[in-house]
């Protein structure tokens, strides 16, 4: 098996390099214009393969009893602890099923562990591309198990959308 994927590298190594006798040093490019195996190497580590991370964001968190904090959201659904997310609605539209992997495993409000599910229901005005407002819940001390986490770096994937209001 090993010696069909090494036959089959060089292959693609072979259709991707150009011919040597026609290459004129001064006028040829850098690197060959078609690398099927360094445009998958690129794909890879630019995070566009399946399960990799859409975005890349900050967070900030906020919670019920701050100024300006409403009961509702911009859809006028019930702000939910751990479950609710305050996009741009740009970027990140409105009613986006998002996986935060950062925030698996932290504690919910009723004593459950949190699977990473956030749904982007509110806006901020103040929330510009590479961020991210999570509602905690009310006070304060809501923030604790979160304010333990890096939350400067989230790996944010999108998962799908909901209809109507995000689930309680």
């Amino acid at each position: 098996m090993k010696g069909r994927i090494a036959c089959l590298v060089a292959w693609v190594f072979a259709l991707a390099a150009p011919p040597l006798a026609d290459a004129n040093p001064v006028d040829a490019p850098p690197f060959p214009t078609l690398d099927p195996l360094g445009d998958l190497i690129t794909e890879t580590l630019m995070g566009s393969l399946p399960g990799s991370a859409d975005y890349y964001l900050k967070a900030t968190l906020y919670h019920a009893g701050e100024r300006g904090i409403r009961a509702l959201d911009s859809l006028g659904c019930r702000v939910v602890a751990m479950r609710t997310a305050a996009v741009d609605g740009v970027k990140i539209p409105r009613r986006t099923i998002l996986f935060i992997k950062e925030t698996v495993g932290l504690p919910m409000p009723d004593g459950s562990k949190h699977n990473g599910f956030w749904y982007a229901s509110d806006v901020g005005a103040s929330i510009r591309a590479g961020r991210i407002d999570l509602f905690t819940g009310r006070g304060a001390a809501s923030r604790g198990p979160l304010m333990a986490r890096n939350l400067s770096q989230l790996t944010v994937m999108r998962e799908g959308a909901f209809a109507g209001c995000p689930p309680a």
